[in-house]
């Protein structure tokens, strides 16, 4: 049997295959190219563009997470230290190399080749994040859930006061100044850059979870959730998948702590305190444990959902917890529980079709069919 084409020469299942493979990327531009037309266009004032810039630093930061606390199933609860390694590194070197500041004096480069450099400044930060988790990751080889909890939330406050005593980055007071290398690649290009590069490193994240997961080393980060022990007996390696994950997580989550500190403009380590951790969680398993899909959800909803109790203050921080302690109570999984946005669209047309059928069944019993005259 001939199979029928639109395109001479190219068989039905290839195009389809063709547009099934077009569809995400044109997704991606539109989600890149949309937001920064707008803003540059004044129709996305400044207010949401903060709000925007932090969605996608949460998404980074919560999909990093995931992936010690869902797909591999430990129990790491220190990640904002992680976070604070970037923001520091990457601010350093963007206040070296492209600002003039009390803090290292002339700009080593020209402040336009900040449009350049910029992203290479950010990966330096995820590249130090995954230095600092390579070290975490070595104590994890012999312990589990809540000693590893204890141990996360030791490195944590073992970066949160290594960065109070160093006076070459502020030390207590603080790092200011990172608003500068925005303002020159803006005297270059006027974009509003921090939310363009935060979109683009929000894409790039989940591109890069998503393949790394469906991957034969993903597989074996996965296994160790179900049984470390039996995933030993089937040869996975597990002190090796475990030193992967937690040097990518952390890395991933340095990228979110350099983008944050550029769209502060101002980092003190404080900000990166157990209670940036328990954000991070919070996301996790608001989402869903092992889903990229429920990540971006709901990073989408806690960002929204800190913007409307913003008025309260400090009393968000009891909601906040409360929401967590219902949502344990109520619906344990998250929002996706383990499943992705695609396999529930598939599932609910699955559902719809299959009620369709069987109405169409009940109505050819009952003899009042569509179409039939009485």
């Amino acid at each position: 049997m001939t199979e029928i084409s639109a395109v001479p020469g190219v068989s039905g299942d290839a195009l389809y295959k063709r547009k099934n493979s077009v569809l995400p990327v044109l997704a991606i531009l539109a989600v890149i190219i949309l937001p920064v037309t707008l803003s540059s266009a004044g129709v996305i004032n400044q207010y949401l563009q903060t709000v925007l810039t932090s969605i996608g630093i949460n998404i980074i930061f919560a999909a990093s997470l995931n992936i010690v606390n869902g797909y591999m199933g430990e129990f790491s609860c220190g990640h904002a230290g992680f976070m604070a390694v970037g923001a520091y590194t990457s601010s350093t070197l963007s206040l070296m190399l492209f600002t003039e500041n009390k803090f290292f004096g002339a700009a080593l480069l020209s402040p336009w080749t900040s449009v350049f450099l910029f992203p290479v400044v950010i990966i330096a930060g995820g590249l130090f994040a995954a230095a600092a988790g390579l070290i975490v990751a070595l104590p994890s080889f012999k312990t589990r859930d809540d000693y590893l909890a204890i141990i996360t939330i030791a490195s944590n406050y073992i970066i949160m006061t290594a960065i109070n005593n160093l006076e070459i980055v502020g030390a207590s007071r603080g790092l200011m100044g990172m608003k500068s290398t925005l303002s020159a690649m803006g005297d270059v290009i006027p974009l509003p850059w921090i939310l363009v590069w935060t979109i683009v490193f929000a894409v790039l994240c989940i591109v890069l979870i998503k393949r790394l997961m469906g991957s034969v080393l993903g597989k074996g980060i996965s296994t160790i959730r179900y049984d470390e022990i039996s995933a030993e007996i089937m040869s996975v390696n597990t002190n090796r998948m475990k030193l992967l994950a937690f040097m990518f997580s952390s890395g991933l989550a340095g990228i979110s702590g350099g983008l944050f500190a550029h769209m502060l403009g101002f980092i003190n380590p404080s900000i990166f305190g157990i209670m940036k951790s328990t954000e991070g969680m919070v996301m996790v398993y608001l989402g869903g444990m092992g889903s990229i899909s429920g990540s971006v959800l709901s990073a989408l909803s806690f960002t929204i959902l800190l913007e409307l109790l913003r008025p309260l203050q400090i009393l968000k921080w009891v909601v906040i917890p409360l929401l967590l302690i219902l949502l344990m109570q109520f619906r344990p999984e998250g929002l996706m529980g383990n499943r992705e946005l695609g396999g529930a669209l598939r599932g609910f047309k699955a559902w719809y079709a299959a009620r369709q059928k069987a109405a169409g069944k009940r109505r050819k019993r009952s003899g009042s069919a569509p179409g039939e005259k009485g």
